[in-house]
């Protein structure tokens, strides 16, 4: 949950146990600077100098720690994320250099989920120094909006419903002097149908809504997040068996990433003018739900005719990208877990990636191979649009075979783009299902910092 302390400080030259990194192939000749105790030490707790390995050693009245790792002098996210789990509470320094980029992992490997559990006998901070003042605050900026994002996906849907996602926009408006407006009821139904038609089945307490919140510089140019905002996904009417539920609490990971992205550009001062859509629903069953065969209107003028109930995220995306085009943005990212076909292709690990731009996929991709947050882009093959064709309106929002679903999918949202607006679309899991250190299981960001750097590049040059 959230931090209360800052796990990366400023080295001042206060007392800190040292953190000595090396490699397999450095160890021998960095063991001969060793005592003879201490390589037994190192011995007997069999460190050879293997990633995420570890020995602690003693040194006169103190000990220091050895780390190994894959290249001391080029550190990843993670090469500190082992030690920074295991490590007990203290303040630690790297001894022969600056920790860099694995300042990242060094916090998220620190993140527990807490909420529902007493954390008395949790271990206290491990603290990590720093001469390079400068990367600090955007170090530990970026390891709050993952985290952020891990929190949000977490939280089970009772919790994390409409309502809930609409308070961390207006935290987000009250924290960064942005304008939010959120659409409810009637005028939700007039002014963004499908988003109504998909949430309107949900209890009260659930009802849907949009969230549209305003920030920077009118004259700067103009960028559109959109996140996908289903708080849990029962599948409607074409339900989902009951292991299908089990992670349905992640089906708002989109707009977990969404709101995340939003408050690193605020953050930063990148000088856009930004605007952060997210439909929220969720999509429930009652005698009022949508069904197979019906036909829906929608905020662009199309209608759609519904294949599957269970393929609602596009729907809702439909009328927000459909919005967010209408300010005639410069570029659109959106963020949504939508398909079970993006992860068949890739796996938990790679959000799928598409553009309708080479120039915008390759920024992305070598933003995310810098940060250790890689997308992979597949088609958006226009091939495929007639699996969408409909008998009796203007599209359908799901295809009747079982090829190229989350490239079907990018090409219904690609329907509610303006023409000739740069737009990026993630297919992201936004779920870990087994640890890897500074990665721990459960909710996890994905294309969130790939998307970050290419927008700070891009708007900032740096």
């Amino acid at each position: 949950m959230t931090d209360k302390t800052d796990l990366i400080q400023p080295d001042r030259g206060q007392d800190a146990i040292p953190i000595h990194l090396v490699n397999k192939d450095g160890f021998a000749d960095w063991a001969k600077k060793l005592s003879s105790g201490q390589r037994a030490a190192l011995a007997a707790q069999k460190f050879e100098g293997a990633g995420y390995q570890h020995a602690i050693v003693p040194d006169g009245d103190g000990w220091f720690v050895v780390g190994g790792v894959a290249n001391p002098d080029d550190l990843s996210s993670w090469c500190l994320a082992k030690l920074a789990e295991v490590l007990p509470e203290g303040t630690y320094r790297r001894a022969d250099g600056e920790p860099g980029a694995a300042m990242h992992g060094w916090q998220t490997g620190q993140y527990r989920f807490t909420r529902y559990t007493n954390d008395e006998k949790a271990q206290g901070p491990r603290i990590l120094l720093t001469k390079d003042v400068k990367r600090i605050e955007p170090a530990m900026a970026e390891a709050r909006a993952v985290k952020l994002v891990m929190d949000l996906v977490n939280t089970p849907a009772e919790d994390m419903g409409p309502a809930a996602l609409e308070e961390e926009f207006e935290r987000l408006a009250k924290a960064h002097h942005a304008k939010l407006k959120v659409t409810k009821g009637d005028t939700l139904e007039q002014e963004y149908p499908m988003v109504y038609a998909v949430g309107r089945a949900a209890a009260r307490h659930h009802a849907p809504r949009i969230m549209h919140l305003t920030w920077g510089k009118e004259k700067d140019p103009v960028v559109a997040i959109v996140g996908k905002g289903v708080t849990f996904d029962s599948g409607g009417l074409d339900i989902k068996p009951g292991s299908g539920m089990l992670l349905m609490k992640k089906d708002m990971g989109g707009a977990a990433h969404a709101i995340a992205l939003a408050e690193l550009v605020m953050k930063a001062h990148l000088p856009v003018r930004l605007h952060v859509l997210v439909p929220a629903v969720e999509n429930a069953i009652s005698g009022n739900a949508f069904r197979p065969g019906d036909v829906l209107k929608t905020r662009k003028g199309i209608t759609v005719e519904i294949g599957n109930t269970d393929a609602e995220g596009r729907l809702i995306l439909g009328d927000a990208l459909t919005r967010a085009s209408e300010e005639n943005p410069e570029l659109i990212i959106d963020f949504a877990t939508l398909t079970g076909a993006a992860r068949v292709a890739l796996g938990p690990e790679l959000p799928a990636l598409f553009t309708r731009r080479d120039e915008t996929a390759d920024a992305l991709i070598e933003a995310g191979k810098a940060n250790d947050d890689q997308p992979w882009r597949l088609p958006l093959h226009h091939g495929y649009d007639e699996y969408l064709n409909s008998d009796i309106a203007d599209t359908n929002n799901a295809h009747g075979n079982a090829f190229a679903g989350a490239t079907v999918a990018g090409l219904f949202l690609d329907k509610f783009v303006g023409e000739d607006i740069d737009w990026a679309h993630f297919d992201t899991f936004a779920w870990r299902p087994a640890p890897k250190p500074g990665r721990p299981k459960g909710g996890a960001a994905y294309g969130l910092r790939a998307a970050f750097h290419m927008l700070r590049a891009r708007y900032s040059g740096e």
